[in-house]
């Protein structure tokens, strides 16, 4: 967009949209529900291998919205939260709402919503899970205060997430065991490991807006070093957690593709060449999480039904 843009075109598109169904069309676009893919296997392999095998579609059915309720509600409020940062960032500028392409009413209320259908979600799975829902909603929430005052906010995001593959065995056995614990410890440490490297394209955003990240506070060059060794911590609690169930062959398939997935993302990111940053974060990401599923999961249900 250049300085001679027409002011009528902007004003059109700071409108926000006249139908409900406009607004929620454009809110979910907003916070990429599509990326549900990247927490959501990782929640699934969790209720497997505390079933070890299938569990029942009834507890499926609740942890999937359980995620879809959490993640939404997480991701529209970090948009209410970075609304102005948003504004002032050029790589930011257009999201929805610093573009008043969708109402911040809207989003409050789609936040709530969310927020409750989580909550509705571990009723309808157990006690203990309703019991641990509100530490849950706080910890997802939380996250979108953090750069404000800390640059270890990489960290909170991965513990977030990481309460997805627990919180799956939760609803599925009602306990709390080492097993989930070590696939919440590597999802933690993989989700950190790639939020630094995608803070990396907003270091020099950050540090002048007073906001805290690692990229923003080592440099480049040296947090690329700190994501590769969150995610060498993240294979090792991968290699750990696999080694607890009976997934055999295909777990080892698994985690063997997930260290190339990793090596190789990190391979096309340099300190001096952020330009496909999106390849790595994005459909690396993604890939890591359904391969897993797929594999140890597959695993756990081969030995159980085969």
């Amino acid at each position: 967009m250049d300085g001679r843009h027409d002011m009528t075109d902007l004003s059109a598109q700071s409108l926000p949209p006249r139908r409900v169904t406009d607004s929620v069309r454009i809110t979910l676009e907003m916070i990429k529900i599509e990326h549900t893919l990247f927490a959501l296997p990782f929640a699934l392999l969790g209720a497997v291998a505390a079933a070890r095998g299938l569990p029942s579609l009834w507890t499926v059915f609740w942890i999937a919205v359980a995620m879809v309720g959490a993640r939404s509600a997480a991701m529209a409020f970090n948009r209410l939260v970075d609304r102005d940062v948003d504004a002032e960032n050029p790589r930011t500028a257009m999201r929805a709402l610093p573009a008043g392409l969708v109402g911040v009413g809207f989003v409050r209320a789609f936040t709530i919503g969310s927020a409750l259908l989580f909550l509705v979600a571990a009723a309808m799975l157990n006690g203990l899970a309703l019991a641990l829902s509100p530490i849950a909603l706080a910890s997802v929430l939380g996250y979108s205060y953090t750069k404000r005052f800390t640059s270890f906010s990489h960290l909170w995001l991965g513990w977030a997430l990481s309460i997805a593959p627990t919180g799956a065995w939760v609803a599925v056995r009602g306990d709390i065991r080492l097993e989930p614990v070590l696939l919440s410890a590597a999802v933690l440490l993989w989700t950190a490991g790639f939020d630094v490297l995608y803070a990396c394209q907003d270091a020099d955003f950050d540090r002048s807006a007073g906001l805290h990240s690692i990229p923003s506070r080592i440099g480049v060059a040296r947090a690329l070093w700190v994501s590769r060794g969150l995610h060498a911590l993240m294979f090792v609690a991968l290699v750990a957690f696999v080694a607890m169930t009976p997934s055999g062959v295909l777990g080892i398939v698994g985690v063997c593709a997930t260290l190339g997935l990793l090596v190789y993302q990190h391979s096309i990111v340099r300190a001096d060449d952020l330009s496909r940053l999106n390849a790595a974060f994005f459909t690396t990401n993604a890939f890591v999480s359904v391969i897993l599923f797929a594999t140890v999961g597959g695993g756990i249900l081969w030995f159980r039904y085969a």
